[in-house]
């Protein structure tokens, strides 16, 4: 990857990154942000990291861009940091953070669905190991389910719904620089290949449905509260993104 910063500007006259301008030209309808295309933005960032780059350099130096994302951004219970970039009504772009530890984090270890289709990209980081599963009356492992985004008081609350056994269907690693996409339908569980600093950028297109799914195995408490993301928190981990990025982009594959 060549080093130099882009000989491009940054914005137009309205104040939005030409990343977002070259992503949202392609995109195709304001309300249908659909797999096709969320793939195709999470190629363009491998192939195109400069502008990507650019992009995350200036939110970085801009105050009220770091405030807004710190304060929609937070820790996951298991250790790492779910930054949202960008939020519009059809479609996010978040930063998934694992920092740099002694051993590889669980990740996202209850197997869960999602409201929301989405496409994923490692750009820092080995990759990630994926296990998605299917309901079965047969076999798999006992667990019990939980309605996610059923309570309009309280849309982050967890709802029992039931027992249900689970059997794992597939096991994909997605190394740095693939994509993996997702639809509502696949139930998953996610995790860094290795222990060292780990990003995966998620394209995440509109609602699809009202709710999702969440397993947990029995005795496991569904009281996981998120942590507090602090501007302090924001600025070291896209600092440390943008620097392990720029060294090491490679080619969608």
């Amino acid at each position: 990857m060549n080093d130099d910063p882009p000989s491009i500007a940054l914005a137009d006259p309205s104040g939005t990154h030409l990343f977002l301008l070259a992503i949202m030209e392609k995109r195709p309808s304001d309300s249908d942000a659909d797999i096709p295309w969320l793939r195709a933005v999470a190629c363009r960032i491998q192939d195109d990291p400069g502008t990507f780059l650019a992009w995350l350099e200036e939110i970085l130096v801009d105050e009220e861009s770091v405030r807004a994302a710190a304060k929609r951004s937070y820790w996951h219970p298991n250790g790492f940091a779910k930054i949202v970039l960008h939020a519009s009504a059809d479609f996010r772009i978040r930063l998934h953070v694992w920092p740099d530890s002694e051993k590889p984090s669980r990740g996202e270890s209850n197997p869960h669905s999602h409201r929301w289709e989405f496409a994923s990209t490692i750009i820092v980081g080995e990759g990630m190991h994926m296990v998605e599963y299917r309901e079965t009356t047969e076999g798999g492992k006992p667990h019990t389910r939980y309605r996610y985004g059923a309570d309009p008081a309280d849309p982050a609350a967890l709802h029992a719904d039931g027992e249900a056994r689970l059997k794992k269907v597939y096991s994909p690693h997605v190394l740095r620089g693939e994509v993996y996409s997702c639809d509502t339908r696949i139930v998953h569980t996610v995790r860094p290949i290795d222990a060292g600093l780990t990003a995966t950028v998620v394209i995440q297109g509109p609602h699809r449905t009202p709710t999702t799914v969440v397993y947990c195995e029995p005795g496991q408490t569904d009281d996981q509260p998120n942590g507090e993301l602090t501007e302090a928190d924001f600025r070291k981990l896209v600092g440390d993104v943008v620097a392990a990025f720029s060294k090491g982009a490679v080619s969608c594959r």
